[in-house]
C-alpha cells in the first residue's frame, strides 16, 4: 500500500511541504481534499518564480518580461486543452473557478437563450455553485427549474431524468462527481439524452478532473468546467471548455481590457475566443503555476491515482463500517474517495473539532449542498476525502481518534 504504479507514496508526500507540520502537537493528518488539495513544491516554486524572475503584464507588451509571461500563460492553455482533449486552444476559457465558469453559462448563454417557460435541469447532489446561477438567470427569464431525483444511496434516479426531459428543456447541468458524497454521475449517458431534446449540457468538473480521465470529445459535452485548486494548483484560477460554436454565439461576460478589439464612444467589438471571456489583467501567476499541477498528475497517471485512491475508500469503509453508532452517508456503486458519515446523537462540528485536537482534518457541515442534506434528513456529515499522498496508516489515526469522540459524546 506505499506504492502508486512505480511510485512511492512516502516520495510523494516528501512533495507536499504542508504536510511535514504538526497540528496541536500531531502529525497533520489531511483528508479535506475535496474542498482544496495541497500543493506540490514545483507549484509552489513556480509562483514564486513568476514573481522574482518574469513579473509582466501579458499579451500588450513587446518588452522581454511580457513576452515571457504571455508565453509561459499560454502553455498552459494548451495543457489543458490536452488534458480535457478539447479540439482547439480557443475552446480553453481561464475563470477563477467552476463558480465563475457556471455564472459565466447560465448569465451569458442563459441570457440569451433562455424564454419563459423553458426549462433548466439539475440534480439533488448539486452544489450551491450549480443551483443558485440557475436559480437567478431562471427567475429573471421566466423559466423553470427542474431537480433530478436520487436514491438513498445517494445516486441519481435515472428513469426519473428522462421523465424530466421534454421539448421545452433548454439546459440541463450536472456535477460529474459529488462532492459530499463522492458519487460519480454517469455524465456520458446524461448528455446523450439531453441532445436528444436539443438541450445543451453543462457538466461541473470540479471533483472528477484530480481523479478521473474527461475525454471532453468523447463525452460530446457542451461545456465542463473545473477548478486548478482542486488539481494541486493555486486558487484563483479555474476553467470552462466549450463547443466553439456555442461560446462564439455567446454575448461577453464582462466588458474591460483584453475582451475587445476596437472601442469607440459610439461602439465596441469583441475580440476573438477566448479572449473574449478574458476581461481585465488575469491572474498571471496562479494560471501559470496550474499547468504545473496537471504535469504533476499526468506523471503519476490517472488510473494508478484511481486506483491507490479507491483501495484507500474501501479500506477506511471497511473501518467505519465497525463501529455500531457510524452511520455511512452515500454509499453508491460508483465513487471517487470521499466517505461522508455521521455519528448518532453528535453534531458533525463536534467531531471535526475533537478530530482537529488529534492533528486530523476532515470537513464537517452541509459541505455546500443544503438541499442535498435535507433529501437525506441530515443536518450534515463529517467526510473524509482522500489523496495520492494520504495512507492507510493516517486512515487509523482517524478511526483511533473516532473512539475518542464516542468516548467524550456519550
Amino acid at each position: 500500500m506505499k506504492k502508486i504504479g512505480n511510485l512511492n507514496v512516502e516520495d510523494i508526500r516528501n512533495d507536499f511541504p504542508i504536510l511535514k507540520q504538526k497540528i496541536n502537537g500531531k502529525d497533520l493528518v489531511y483528508f479535506d481534499n475535496a474542498a482544496t488539495t495541497q500543493k506540490p513544491n514545483v507549484v509552489i516554486d513556480t509562483i514564486s518564480q513568476y514573481y522574482n524572475s518574469y513579473n509582466a503584464n501579458i499579451h500588450r507588451g513587446i518588452h522581454t518580461l511580457a513576452e515571457k509571461a504571455t508565453a509561459e500563460y499560454e502553455l498552459t492553455r494548451n495543457s489543458v486543452k490536452n488534458l480535457l482533449n478539447a479540439p482547439t486552444l480557443e475552446q480553453i476559457i481561464f475563470t477563477r473557478g467552476v463558480t465563475e465558469s457556471i455564472n459565466l453559462v447560465a448569465r451569458s448563454y442563459g441570457g440569451a437563450n433562455l424564454k419563459p417557460n423553458d426549462e433548466v435541469i439539475i440534480s439533488t447532489l448539486e452544489h450551491h455553485s450549480n443551483i443558485v446561477p440557475w436559480q437567478l438567470i431562471c427567475a429573471e427569464k421566466g423559466a423553470i427549474l427542474k431537480i433530478i431525483p436520487i436514491n438513498d444511496a445517494g445516486e441519481i434516479i435515472f428513469e426519473e431524468y428522462e421523465k424530466l426531459l421534454n421539448h421545452r428543456t433548454k439546459i440541463v447541468s450536472i456535477v460529474h462527481v459529488s462532492n459530499a458524497l463522492g458519487t460519480i454521475n454517469p455524465v456520458a449517458e446524461i448528455i446523450q439524452k439531453a441532445h436528444q431534446f436539443g438541450a445543451v449540457v453543462m457538466v461541473d468538473g470540479a471533483q472528477s478532473v484530480s481523479h478521473l480521465d474527461v475525454d471532453v470529445q468523447a463525452l460530446d459535452v457542451d461545456f465542463f468546467a473545473f477548478s486548478g485548486h482542486k488539481l494541486y494548483a493555486p486558487t484563483g484560477i479555474g476553467i470552462l471548455y466549450g463547443k466553439k460554436h456555442l461560446l462564439e454565439a455567446m454575448p461577453p461576460y464582462q466588458g474591460g481590457g483584453e475582451m475587445i478589439q476596437e472601442v469607440t464612444f459610439e461602439k465596441t467589438t469583441y475580440n476573438e475566443l477566448p479572449y473574449k471571456f478574458e476581461a481585465g489583467t488575469p491572474n498571471i501567476a496562479d494560471t501559470i503555476a496550474l499547468r504545473k499541477g496537471i504535469e504533476y498528475v499526468t506523471a503519476i497517471g490517472k488510473q494508478n491515482i484511481a486506483l491507490y485512491e479507491d483501495q484507500l475508500l474501501q479500506y477506511c469503509t471497511s473501518k467505519l463500517s465497525d463501529f455500531q453508532d457510524i452511520t455511512l452517508v452515500g454509499t453508491a456503486k460508483h465513487k471517487i474517495s470521499v466517505c461522508s458519515f455521521s455519528l448518532a446523537g453528535v453534531h458533525p462540528q463536534d467531531i471535526g473539532m475533537i478530530l482537529d485536537s488529534e492533528g486530523i482534518a476532515i470537513r464537517t457541515g452541509h459541505h455546500c449542498t443544503q438541499p442535498l442534506m435535507q433529501r437525506l434528513g441530515l443536518v450534515g456529515t463529517a467526510r473524509a476525502s482522500f489523496s495520492f499522498y494520504n495512507t492507510l496508516d493516517e486512515i487509523d489515526k482517524m478511526c483511533v481518534a473516532m473512539k475518542k469522540v464516542i468516548k467524550m459524546t456519550k
